[in-house]
């Protein structure tokens, strides 16, 4: 078996359960191969020094027989392993050294039993949508997948004007600070802050949502995975701002987006007794009531 870690820093605290993973792991005879500044992280920072079987710095780098990638921090690290894995199918696992933790899920304390599970075959995968952003320009070009969400947005104090099409309809145009395009995955996210709904990750669908809107009657709208949206942006600024996820470039105005699903999905891995529903509860503090 072989296993591949992606990471950035980490506070002292996750120090004995990053340990903790590259022990087990050790203790098992599983080759490891490490992001590249993780690994110096951990030699100079941390003072972990782990034998591992090599490093990788991109995609490029990460061989397809890759069993498992172990994402170790937030909910923004494991955004980032996108990029890592793209379409090679390698599932990726959320090792939570953060805050909330939707998709770095396994928490420090379970770390052990987690672990357990995994290398035992008791786990579920889960496929989740992406989306792919297509420029008339060079937005992005190959790096042009998102997890969450892709987000058009102002680029300076006036508002944008975003004109949408659906599969070739026109929908609407938006006066706003800018509008979020989430897959269910990103509905718990930065959608989710604006008004939008809270989709089940098996959802085949897309969440548009308006970042305050100039219209009160403008609401969240839940389009079919399959619809393919084009936007075009009218402000007083040569730039507005594209971001896929936590990557964001200023793009010229007459730059035109076209924003549909991906061809493929990224693979998470879930452990069994574990659910979206259970997610939900914990992290959100659902049901936290005297009455209850």
């Amino acid at each position: 078996m072989q296993v591949a870690i992606y990471g950035r820093n980490f506070h002292p605290s996750a120090r004995e359960n990053v340990a903790l993973l590259f022990s087990r792991l050790k203790s098992m005879n599983i080759d490891v191969l490490v992001f590249k500044p993780f690994f110096e992280f951990m030699q100079s920072k941390s003072g972990l020094r782990p034998k591992v079987k090599g490093k990788f710095e991109s995609h490029e780098d990460l061989p397809n027989d890759v069993d498992f990638l172990f994402s170790i921090g937030g909910d923004g690290t494991f955004l980032e392993t996108v990029s890592i894995v793209k379409d090679s199918g390698i599932p990726v696992v959320g090792i939570n050294t953060g805050r909330l933790g939707f998709l770095s899920y396994i928490s420090q304390e379970g770390l052990e039993d987690s672990l357990d599970s995994i290398f035992s075959g008791k786990y579920d995968l889960e496929e989740r949508m992406l989306l792919k952003v297509n420029s008339s320009g060079k937005s992005f070009q190959a790096n042009n997948i998102a997890l969450n969400e892709v987000r058009i947005y102002k680029n300076a104090a006036s508002l944008v004007t975003v004109h949408v099409h659906v599969d070739d309809e026109f929908l609407s145009s938006y006066w706003a600070d800018g509008l979020i395009l989430s897959t269910p995955t990103g509905s718990t996210a930065y959608s989710l802050s604006v008004g939008g709904p809270i989709v089940v990750p098996e959802s085949d669908s897309i969440v548009l949502s308006p970042i305050a809107p100039h219209n009160l009657t403008v609401r969240p709208l839940v389009l079919p995975g399959k619809a393919v949206l084009k936007f075009s942006v009218d402000t007083r600024n040569e730039y507005y701002q594209l971001a896929l996820d936590s990557r964001s470039i200023n793009v010229p105005v007459q730059d035109k987006i076209t924003v549909s699903r991906a061809d493929y999905t990224l693979k998470m891995i879930r452990i069994e007794n574990s659910s979206f529903y259970s997610t939900l509860r914990n992290k959100l503090m659902w049901g936290i009531d005297k009455r209850n």
